[in-house]
């Protein structure tokens, strides 16, 4: 697995750089070299905030944790990982087949956006990314692996933009809009 390893605010000594490969290194048993790890660091108040990612072929592992020290957020943040990896294991085994065909990789992209005038809504964060085909459970699975409360994907059944979210009472929804 190749590794990058970001301090955003703060600078990241060559100890805690061997520390960090170290722990990111019992990923290698769960993925081969295809996959991209990332593990950035960033000064929160008095803790630091740990935010690993690993990215193999579209599929995104994600977990991030604060702590008072850098090496025991991202410990944490591993271990919550890893929770995950686990957790998903025996249904990846089942999709594997049905994500063979996906072979690119999501590409995010921030903008920052102008000063809003008085009437306009401020945008403070700006993505963009390839939308890929996929069933509706695959979406499913693919929004709870990221941690995020909706995913925006094409659906292989209908051919059209769906959006999958989770509801508030921990069931899920599932957007078809008509166009």
């Amino acid at each position: 697995m190749r590794l990058e390893i970001f301090g955003l605010n703060m600078r990241i000594n060559d100890t805690l750089r061997e520390a960090i490969e170290q722990k990111m290194d019992k990923f290698s048993r769960f993925f081969d070299e295809s996959a991209r790890g990332e593990v950035k660091l960033q000064p929160e108040g008095n803790n630091v905030r740990a935010e690993v990612t690993i990215n193999i072929r579209t599929h995104f592992y994600r977990a991030e944790s604060v702590a008072p020290e850098a090496m025991t957020a991202v410990e944490q943040a591993i271990a919550n990982m890893e929770g995950q990896i686990r957790k998903y294991k025996s249904r990846m085994k089942k999709r594997i087949k049905d994500y063979s065909y996906m072979d690119t990789y999501f590409e995010q992209q921030e903008a920052q956006v102008d000063e809003p005038g008085e009437d306009e809504f401020h945008i403070i964060r700006r993505k963009s990314f390839p939308i890929d085909a996929m069933t509706p459970d695959e979406a499913t699975l693919q929004m709870e692996l990221l941690g995020h409360s909706f995913l925006i994907f094409l659906s292989s059944e209908t051919g059209k933009v769906c959006v999958v979210y989770k509801r508030d009472d921990g069931d899920y929804g599932l957007i078809e809009p008509e166009y």
